[in-house]
Order: structure tokens, then C-alpha cells, then sequence
């Protein structure tokens, strides 16, 4: 069997579609894996969150235990989470040389339940943070089961980036790119291409065979190609990629006055969600917690607040700044689809048409994955508005600087020549000089 093996080692290294095929075999199983038990997991986590959010807006009430469950949250993982509680950015770490500290399989159910209980209870958070890091737990899981060398085990988390968000949002190109763009800025590996596309698609195609289905939104008629539109679509998507600077910046500085007020994580859960509660009675509305799906829907059906999109970017970095689990993107969305909304009047244009752009255009800003965002609205959208999206989340994503909701990701390429990174230098190390 050895001779055998070295005989196919030997002819790969001489022929290389022996090589090619042996790679997409094992690629094909690999992501096929990753894909199945990750699309199982993020069923099991949109059913339970349709459910928690449902008991929430039937039983108002609930809300006045956010404290108690954050600071129960906080507890568990004080007590059980060890480096779970660094989330996405510890699956991004993984992905570099900077270190190789194993992702805990307990990750995938302390950010299940513990996303559950934001949501329960009314913090305002969203969902892709939670389906990435189960797929990314999932994928170190699998790679410690079959062995894999660090190169294939990178590829894996790869996989369980994409097979997490291709399945949360029902948008498997969006999650193939999402998983190879967000790890460095300007930098993708093409080895993991396939891999990618194998883990999101099975994952998005397992979670709807649960019975799972996913939001549709409708942008409603594109304008014709002319100067005065492309004109007014780029000042939309430079507001946009402003707007995606405040809400990474705001959120990371919650997490830094919490921390430093706070020492004690349970007790700055505790008082995070009494914050909450308290916006709540001062704004008089309950538009501003959950993933806020309702307020996104209309802004694709009719007018909202002009500010809406500052009261959910200030309730969301209130929430996870206090240390309340869940993501960033779906609130994300909802920020980029009311602010195009309110500016849709002052711009002359389609209300859901710049909310559709919106949507995309601050993601594309904070998470520094223009290509994933631009893909990701064709995949809700359609091709009609293609130029146009493509533009906004280019535009927003030049004009976000070197900022977003990833700390630990790397900036590969500088996003202009004139403002020159050190090597290897990632969003946090950039933010700490600039502070020196």
C-alpha cells in the first residue's frame, strides 16, 4: 500500500491534473463536511431564533431581563469560554502566522445559546458572527478528526467562514467570496476557491432542505445609465462608507469605555443591558432591538425615521460593546437600507433602490469584502441594478478607510499608495499607532 502511495506522490509531482484531481477529491469530502454539519447548525439556529425573537415581541416584558441574562452570558463564558469570547477575530488570527491556538469545539454552542439569549431578551445584535464562528468551529473540528497539516487546516476555517454565512443568509456565492475576502484587505487565496464554493453551497443547500427560507427583498425599478444618477449613487455610497466608520469605530470604542469602566464582565453585561432598557423608555420604541428585520422591510415599503439609521448604529454598538453576543451584518443592514432610505428624497431617486444599495454598501464598508457585498446583491436583488451596486460597494469600500469590525483582519494592500501599512500590520495594530 506505501509503494502505492509514493507511486501516486510521484506522478502528481510529475503530471499535475494527477495532482488536480487528487486536490478536488479531497476538497470535494472536505467541504461537503464542513457543509453538512455547518448547514445543520445554522438550521438549528434560524428556526431558534424566528423562535426567541417571536416569545420576545409577544411577551414585552422580556426585555427587563436582558441584565440578568447578558450577565449570565458573561458568567458562562468567564467560566467555560477561554478564548471563545474572542470570536470572529480569533478564527482570523488563525488564518495568518500569528499564532496557532486551537479553536475550541465549545465555541459553536457557548455563541449558539448565548446569541439566543441577546436575542430573547432584546439586545440589538445580528446573526452572521454567530454562523461563522459555529462553521469555523465545526471546520477545526473536522481538520483535528482527519489530521490535516496547517496549509489544509487554514482552507478549513476558510470553509467554515464561507459555509457559516453562505447558509445564514441564504447567499452561497456571497459566502464562497465572504470566506476568502475577509481574512486580509486587497488579498485573496485562490487555493481555497473550490473548497469555499463546495462548504457554501452544501451548507446553504442542507439549511433550506431543513425547511429554512431566507427574507427576499425587491429593489423595485433601476434607473437608466446616466451622469446625473452615477453622480448621485457615488455621494450615496461615500455617505454610506462614513457610515460604515461610525459604526465599527462607536462599537469598538463601546468596548473599550465598558471595559475600562467595568473590569468585572458580568457586571458590565449587567449594566449594558439596563443602558438598553433605558434607551428604550427614552426613545419610546422597540424598533431599535433584535436584528430589526421589520424596520428593513420597510425601508424597502415606505418611509422610516431619517435618523433610524444612527438609533440602530447607537443600540447595536451599546449592545455588543457590553459584551452581548451576535453579529454585526444583519444590523449593518438595516443601517445601510434606512440610511438610503432617508436620503433617497434628498438625492431625487427610488427609495428601495438606494436602500438595496444601502444594505449592501455598509457592509461593504465595515467588513472590507467589496467583492462578497457586491455578489451578495446580486444573489438578494437580481442583475437589473448590477452597475450600480458594484459602484457602491467599491466607492464605500475606498472611503471606510483602514477601519471595520474585524480587528484581527489583515491589511494585505493598502488601500491607497499614498498612506503606506507596515508588513502584516492588521486594523487594531493601525488604529494603536495612529493612537501613539
Amino acid at each position: 500500500m506505501k509503494h502505492r502511495l509514493r507511486a501516486l506522490a510521484v506522478h502528481a509531482a510529475t503530471f499535475i491534473h494527477v495532482a488536480l484531481i487528487g486536490s478536488f477529491i479531497k476538497w470535494v469530502f472536505y467541504g461537503s463536511l464542513v457543509g453538512i454539519v455547518t448547514g445543520s447548525a445554522s438550521a438549528l439556529f434560524l428556526a431558534s431564533l424566528d423562535l426567541v425573537t417571536e416569545k420576545r415581541l409577544s411577551h414585552p416584558w422580556l426585555l427587563f431581563l436582558l441584565p440578568l441574562g447578558g450577565a449570565l452570558m458573561a458568567y458562562v463564558y468567564l467560566k467555560m469560554g477561554k478564548n471563545s469570547g474572542r470570536g470572529n477575530n480569533l478564527i482570523l488570527e488563525q488564518l495568518h502566522d500569528e499564532g496557532k491556538e486551537a479553536i475550541p469545539f465549545r465555541m459553536a454552542p457557548l455563541v449558539l445559546i448565548g446569541t439566543l439569549v441577546t436575542h430573547l431578551f432584546g439586545g440589538s445584535a445580528g446573526r452572521e458572527g454567530t454562523a461563522v464562528q459555529m462553521g469555523g468551529s465545526f471546520a477545526e473540528w473536522i481538520g483535528r478528526i482527519f489530521r490535516v497539516d496547517e496549509a489544509d487546516r487554514k482552507i478549513l476555517l476558510m470553509c467554515g467562514i464561507s459555509s457559516g454565512f453562505g447558509s445564514v443568509f441564504g447567499t452561497p456565492l456571497a459566502g464562497t467570496i465572504f470566506g476568502l475576502e475577509v481574512a486580509a484587505i486587497g488579498m485573496m487565496r485562490y487555493q481555497a476557491l473550490i473548497p469555499c464554493f463546495i462548504a457554501s453551497l452544501v451548507a446553504h443547500l442542507v439549511t433550506t432542505a431543513w425547511g429554512i427560507h431566507h427574507i427576499h427583498y425587491t429593489m423595485g425599478s433601476v434607473p437608466e445609465i446616466s451622469t446625473g444618477v452615477i453622480l448621485k449613487v457615488v455621494l450615496a455610497s461615500v455617505l454610506f462608507g462614513l457610515a460604515s466608520i461610525l459604526f465599527s469605530e462607536l462599537t469598538h470604542g463601546m468596548k473599550k469605555l465598558y471595559s475600562r469602566l467595568f473590569a468585572n464582565p458580568v457586571l458590565r453585561a449587567f449594566v449594558g443591558g439596563l443602558v438598553i432598557i433605558v434607551l428604550v423608555a427614552i426613545f419610546r420604541t422597540r424598533d431599535y432591538l433584535g436584528l430589526g428585520i421589520p424596520l428593513l422591510q420597510q425601508s424597502f415599503e415606505g418611509p422610516v425615521a431619517h435618523l433610524a439609521f444612527l438609533w440602530k448604529t447607537v443600540f447595536t454598538a451599546l449592545t455588543l460593546g457590553a459584551g452581548y453576543l451576535g453579529g454585526e451584518v444583519t444590523p449593518l443592514f438595516v443601517i445601510g437600507a434606512t440610511m438610503g432610505n432617508s436620503l433617497a428624497d434628498l438625492l431625487g431617486v427610488s427609495a428601495p433602490f438606494l436602500a438595496a444599495l444601502g444594505l449592501i454598501a455598509v457592509f461593504s464598508g465595515a467588513t472590507n469584502t467589496p467583492l462578497a457585498c457586491f455578489i451578495m446583491g446580486v444573489e438578494l436583488f437580481g442583475s437589473e441594478g448590477i452597475l450600480y451596486m458594484f459602484m457602491a460597494c467599491i466607492v464605500s469600500y475606498l472611503f471606510s478607510g483602514h477601519s471595520g469590525i474585524y480587528t484581527s483582519q489583515r491589511i494585505g494592500l493598502s488601500k491607497s499608495r499614498g498612506h503606506a501599512v507596515p508588513e502584516g500590520a492588521t486594523l487594531a495594530s493601525i488604529k494603536s499607532k495612529k493612537k501613539e
